[in-house]
C-alpha cells in the first residue's frame, strides 16, 4: 500500500479472519481460472474449425468457396462452434424461421457445385445431432409455434429434402460404392445426405405429405432408380438382418404414401411413377428385401398394381428405358410382381378386384416375353436342328430372370389367385338361370386371359398339374360354358379382341387343362366314377367344341384371309346351333378336294366337324379325279395270276409299277391249278376278287409278315427278318396294296391295331401300353418285382435282351421311376421294334394316297375305310337306294319276299350276301341268284316262296364259286 496524504485514512479490517496476502492470492487464482478456461475456449474453437476441415476433407472433392455460399459457410461454422459449445439454442436459432441460413442456402445452392454440397453435408451432419439429443425435428426447424410459421417451415423442409437428394444424385458415380451403405456402417456424404431425408419425411411428422408431394412431382423415383442402377454394380450384398441401407429406408418411406388415407399425395405421371421407375429394376427384391416386405404386406401392393391395371387398359406405355436386352423393363416388372404376388393375395383384406388387377398386368407383361423352354426343351435343341442359311433374330431373356418369373408361378400362386377369383362363385346353378353375373364374367376372363397367355408362354408341365388337381377351375370353366351355351348367350370378355367371340378364352384354357385331366385318369374313373366329367356333360362339350372350331374356321372372316371370302358371320357373342352347322356340311363336302378353298383348309385342319360319310365320298371322289388325271384313263395293266402262287405273281408285276400305272385300272387273269386261264372278262369283278384273296394271304399271320394282339387285331411282325430275307420290300408292297384296295374303294377284310393305324397318320403313341400298366393299379414296392431297365425279346425262339438306357441292367425300377420305364416300354414295343417295317409300309402306301386325306379320318374311321362297319348293316337304307330292272319295282311280291329274307339273315350272312352282291362270287347253277360284279348288280330269279329264296340265297353267297362256273 502506498501513502495517499490521506491522514484520516483507516487500516481495514477483514472481518473473514483473512490478512491481505491471502486476498491477493485469491484473486491470482481467479485470474489463472480465467485464463485456463480462455485458453480452453481457444482450443476448442481450433478444434471446431478442423473438424470443419475433416468434414470437407473427407468428401473426396476439391474444397472452394465461391462467393454466392459463403455466408452460408460462416453459418456452418457458426453452428459447429455452438454446437461443439453446447449451445443447443444457438443452434436452433439458425435452424429457426427467424434465420436467414437457409434463405441464402437454398437461394444460391447447386448442386454441382463441391463447397455447396460440402455445407449441405454438414449440415445434415448438425441436424443428426440435434435430432438425437432432442429428438425434437418440428422444434429444430419451428421453433415453439409451428402453426403460425407452417408455410414458411414446410417450403424450408421440403427444399432441404429435395437438395439432399439432388446432392446424391448429381454425385451419384462418384458416390457409387458408398449409396448402398448402412448408417450404422458409416457416416459417409451419402448416408448422411439420405438419412437426413429418412428424418424430414418420418410419417409422424405434420408435413410429411407435402414433403412427399414436393419429391414426387420433381420425379424422385426417377432420381432414386438412377441411384440404384448406379450402386447395384459395386454393391455387397449385406447379410446382417435388420440393417437396411439409408437409400432402401428413404424408398420404404416413400412409397406408402400414394393412395394411402389420410395422405393427400396427388397421383403423379405413371412414367415417373414407382411401379415405372422402380418396380423395373432386375431383381429388386434382392437388393431391398425390406422394401419388398413394405410392398407386399400391406396396402401398397393394391394400390400401385390397380395403377398398372389402368395403365394396362389405356395401352398406356410408361416403362423407362431398358436396363439391357437381357434385362428388359418389362420383364423385370414381371418378376418383382409375381415375387410378391403370393404374399398380397394370402393378405387377409385382399380384394376380389386386386386378383382381377393382378391377373391383367401378368397377362400383359407375359404377352410381350418370348416363350420360356423346359430345361427339357432345351436340352433337346441342338446345332443340327440349324441350317446354315439360317437367321434367328430371338430376343433372349436373362436366364436368373427367367428363373424368377416361373418359379414365381408356383403352385402356391395358382391356387391363390383361383381362390381369390372365384371366392363366392357357386359351381352349380338354378335350372332358371339366366347366365353368369357380371363378378364371375370378370373372374372367368381374368382367369383365362393370363392363363392362356402362360400356357403359350411358360413350360407346360409347371403349371398344368396344380390346374388340374389342386384347383376347381376345370368345373367353374365348365359350368360357366355350359351355362353359357345353354342359354345361348356368351357375354363378352375384356381381354379380348372387339371382334374375338366370347367363348374362344375359356375354351382354350378349359381344354388342355381337361385334357391333361385325361392322361393320368383311368378307365375305372373315367367311365365308373364320371371323373373329371360325366359322360353327359362330355357329350355336351363335344357339341359346344364342334360349334367354336365351326365358327373359327368357316365363319370368321380372318381366320383364313387368302381363301376366300366367308359367309356373313354372327354376332361374335354366339355360335351357331347343330342345324345351322349341318346345312352348311353339303357347300363343305363340294369344294373340300380344291386346294385352297375354306372347305379344303377345314378338312386339314378340323375334319372331324365333316360327317364320316361326306369325308368318305370325298376320299372317293380324290381317288377319281386321280384316277381320270393326266393319262391315268389310258393306262391298262394286265395281271396274269396263278391262284395257287397269287402273293408271288402279284408281288412280281405289281412292285415294277410306277405310281401312274398304279394309279390307273388294272385287269386280272386267273390261272387255274391246271395252269388254264380262267373264263370271264374282268370289268372290276375280278380285279376285286384278285384284291381279296391277295390280302387275305399277305396279311396272314401264317405268312409271318405280320402278328395279331390278343384282340385279334394285326401288325407288323418284329422277326419278320427272321423268315423273310426281303421282308422290307415285302412290307412296301403290302403298302402299295393296301393302298390300291382304298384307292378303288374295294374293302378287304384286314383288321389293323389302332397304334400301327395310327403310323399311316405319321402318329407316335404311347398310351396303349402306358394305360395298360397304370391301370394295374399296383400299390406296393414296385421295387419288388425285380424289375430292371431292360426288355426281352423273344422270336421264334431266340432270346435277345436290350437296354432301355444306357446302363439299364443295372438301374432298379422304383416307384419313383416306373412311369419312364412304362413310357420306354411302350416306345420300344410300339416304335422301335417294328420302325423298320412301319417304314417300308408307309412307303408305299404314300405312293398312292396323299398324306392329307388320310389326316381326314381317325384310325378308327381308317379302318371303316379299309374292311367296312363291323355293326349292323342299314339294309333300310340300302332298300332306299335301289334301281330295279326286269320287270321288278318297289311293290313287287319278289322284292318284298326279298327284303324280308334278307333281314331275316344273320349279321354274318348279310355281310356275305354284300360281298356276293357286289364283289367276284357269281352262282349260276339251277336258278340261283347270280351278281353281274362289274355294275354291283344282283340278277334275283322270280321264287315263290321265302323258304326257297333263303335257301337259294344262302347256297350262293356260301358256294365261294370261281369265275369258271359261270
Amino acid at each position: 500500500m502506498f501513502f495517499s496524504g490521506d491522514p484520516t485514512t483507516r487500516k481495514r479490517v477483514d472481518l473473514g479472519g483473512r490478512s491481505s496476502k491471502e486476498r491477493d492470492r485469491q484473486k491470482l487464482l481467479e485470474q489463472t481460472r480465467l485464463e485456463r478456461n480462455r485458453r480452453l475456449y481457444l482450443r476448442r474453437q481450433n478444434h471446431a474449425a478442423i473438424k470443419i476441415q475433416v468434414g470437407f476433407i473427407e468428401f473426396e472433392f476439391e474444397f472452394e468457396f465461391n462467393i454466392h455460399c459463403y455466408i452460408a459457410a460462416l453459418h456452418v461454422y457458426v453452428m459447429l462452434f455452438a454446437f461443439a459449445q453446447g449451445a443447443m439454442i444457438v443452434l436452433v436459432q439458425c435452424f429457426g424461421p427467424q434465420s436467414a441460413f437457409f434463405r441464402q442456402l437454398f437461394f444460391f445452392f447447386n448442386a454441382r457445385n463441391v463447397s455447396d454440397i460440402s455445407v449441405l453435408v454438414e449440415t445434415c451432419r448438425l441436424m443428426k445431432h440435434f435430432v438425437q439429443e432432442s429428438g425434437d425435428v418440428v422444434g429444430l426447424f419451428a421453433g415453439i409455434d409451428y402453426s403460425s410459421k407452417r408455410a414458411l417451415v414446410d417450403f424450408r423442409v421440403k427444399k432441404f429434402a429435395f437438395a439432399c437428394i439432388q446432392a446424391v444424385h448429381q454425385n451419384r458415380k462418384e458416390l457409387k460404392d458408398q449409396l448402398f451403405v448402412t448408417p450404422e456402417e458409416s457416416n459417409t456424404p451419402p448416408t448422411l445426405l439420405l438419412e437426413a431425408v429418412v428424418l424430414l419425411i418420418d410419417s409422424r411428422l405434420p408435413w410429411t405429405c407435402k414433403v412427399v408431394s414436393y419429391l414426387l412431382e420433381r420425379n424422385v423415383f426417377t432420381l432414386l432408380r438412377e441411384l440404384i442402377v448406379t450402386g447395384k454394380e459395386s454393391m455387397e450384398i449385406h447379410s446382417s438382418y435388420g440393417r437396411i441401407s439409408s437409400l432402401e429406408r428413404v424408398l420404404t418411406l416413400i412409397i406408402p404414401h400414394i393412395g394411402q388415407k389420410p395422405c393427400i399425395c396427388p397421383n403423379i405421371d405413371p412414367r415417373w411413377s414407382f411401379f415405372s421407375q422402380i418396380l423395373t429394376i432386375p431383381f429388386l427384391w434382392h437388393l431391398f428385401p425390406y422394401i419388398k416386405e413394405v410392398f407386399a404386406t400391406g396396402r401398397t401392393s393394391q394400390h400401385y398394381i390397380h395403377q398398372m391395371a389402368l395403365c394396362v387398359q389405356n395401352h398406356a406405355n410408361v416403362l423407362p428405358h431398358e436396363v439391357s436386352m437381357e434385362l428388359p423393363g418389362y420383364a423385370c416388372l414381371l418378376g418383382n410382381i409375381l415375387e410378391t404376388a403370393g404374399v398380397a393375395l394370402s393378405q387377409p383384406d385382399c380384394s376380389f378386384e386386386m386378383g382381377v388387377d393382378l391377373a391383367a398386368i401378368t397377362t400383359f407383361l407375359l404377352k410381350a416375353l418370348p416363350p420360356i423352354k423346359s430345361s427339357r426343351e432345351s436340352s433337346m435343341v441342338s446345332d443340327d436342328d440349324m441350317t446354315a442359311g439360317d437367321e434367328v433374330m430371338e430376343l433372349v431373356i436373362n436366364r436368373d430372370l427367367e428363373k424368377q418369373i416361373t418359379s414365381a408361378i408356383d403352385s402356391r400362386f395358382l391356387l391363390q389367385l383361383t381362390n381369390v377369383l372365384f371366392s363366392g362363385i357357386h359351381l352349380l346353378r338354378g335350372p332358371h338361370d339366366e347366365g353368369p353375373g357380371d363378378k364371375e364374367v370378370a373372374a372367368v376372363g381374368a382367369a383365362c386371359a393370363f392363363l392362356h397367355v402362360a400356357f403359350n408362354t411358360l413350360p407346360l408341365e409347371h403349371i398344368m398339374t396344380v390346374l388340374a388337381y389342386r384347383t376347381e377351375l376345370v368345373q367353374l370353366l365348365w359350368h360357366y360354358m355350359k351355362r353359357c351355351h345353354e342359354i345361348r348367350k356368351w357375354p363378352f370378355l375384356p381381354y379380348l379382341s372387339g371382334d374375338a367371340p366370347g367363348w374362344l378364352l375359356p375354351l382354350a384354357v378349359f381344354c388342355p387343362v381337361y385334357k391333361h385331366m385325361l392322361t393320368i385318369v383311368d378307365n375305372e374313373e373315367f367311365y365308373e366314377q364320371e371323373k373329371p366329367l360325366s359322360l353327359k356333360d362330355i357329350r355336351h362339350l363335344i357339341v359346344i367344341l364342334r360349334e367354336a372350331l365351326w365358327h373359327l374356321l368357316w365363319l370368321n372372316p380372318t381366320s383364313h384371309p387368302n381363301v376366300g371370302k366367308s359367309v356373313s358371320s354372327p354376332p361374335a357373342n354366339k355360335m351357331l346351333p347343330a342345324e345351322a352347322i349341318q346345312h352348311r356340311v353339303s357347300t363343305v363336302a363340294s369344294e373340300a378336294t380344291i386346294d385352297g378353298t375354306r372347305a379344303n383348309e377345314i378338312l386339314k385342319q378340323a375334319p372331324f366337324l365333316v360327317p364320316f360319310t361326306s369325308r368318305a365320298k370325298i376320299f372317293q371322289l380324290a381317288s377319281v379325279r386321280q384316277r381320270h388325271g393326266s393319262h391315268g384313263v389310258f393306262t391298262r395293266s394286265r395281271f396274269r395270276i396263278r391262284r395257287d402262287h397269287i402273293l408271288e405273281d402279284a408281288y412280281s408285276q405289281m412292285s415294277t409299277m410306277s405310281e401312274e400305272d398304279l394309279r390307273g385300272a388294272i385287269r386280272v387273269t386267273f390261272v387255274n391249278e391246271l395252269g388254264v386261264e380262267e373264263a370271264g372278262i374282268d370289268g372290276g369283278g375280278i380285279f376285286k376278287d384278285f384284291m381279296e384273296n391277295i390280302t387275305r394271304a399277305a396279311f396272314d399271320v401264317q405268312y409271318g409278315l405280320f402278328k395279331e394282339t390278343s384282340d385279334h387285331l394285326l401288325y407288323p411282325n418284329p422277326g419278320s427278318g427272321m423268315i423273310h430275307e426281303q421282308h422290307l420290300q415285302f412290307f412296301h408292297f403290302l403298302g402299295i396294296l393296301l393302298a390300291k384296295a382304298m384307292f378303288e374303294g374295294i374293302l378287304v377284310d384286314i383288321p389293323f391295331a389302332t397304334f400301327f393305324l395310327s403310323k399311316l397318320k405319321r402318329k407316335y403313341e404311347l398310351h396303349t401300353i402306358a394305360l395298360a400298366y397304370c391301370n394295374e393299379h399296383y400299390e406296393a414296392d414296385i421295387s419288388e418285382l425285380e424289375l430292371y431297365f431292360v426288355i426281352l425279346n423273344n422270336e421264334y425262339g431266340e432270346q435277345t435282351e436290350e437296354e432301355l438306357l444306357p446302363g439299364g441292367k443295372n438301374i432298379r425300377v422304383t416307384n419313383e421311376n416306373v412311369i419312364t420305364f412304362i413310357h420306354l416300354v411302350s416306345n420300344h414295343r410300339l416304335n422301335f421294334q417294328i420302325r423298320q417295317q412301319s417304314s417300308h409300309f408307309l412307303r408305299g402306301f404314300q405312293q398312292l394316297i396323299q398324306k392329307d386325306w388320310i389326316n381326314m379320318f381317325n384310325e378308327h374311321e381308317l379302318q371303316l375305310l379299309i374292311s367296312g362297319s363291323l355293326d349292323s348293316l342299314d339294309f333300310d337304307d340300302l332298300r332306299q337306294n335301289t334301281n330295279y330292272v326286269g320287270g321288278y319295282h318297289s311293290e313287287h311280291y319278289v322284292i318284298e319276299m326279298f327284303w324280308e329274307v334278307l333281314k331275316s339273315f344273320s349279321l354274318e350272312n348279310q355281310k356275305k350276301f354284300l360281298k356276293a352282291a357286289g364283289s367276284a362270287s357269281e352262282e349260276a347253277l339251277d336258278r340261283l341268284p347270280t351278281s353281274a360284279t362289274c355294275m354291283n348288280l344282283l340278277k334275283l330269279p322270280p321264287y315263290r316262296s321265302k323258304e326257297q329264296m333263303s335257301t337259294k340265297l344262302l347256297y350262293a353267297i356260301n358256294a365261294e364259286a370261281g369265275f369258271d362256273l359261270s
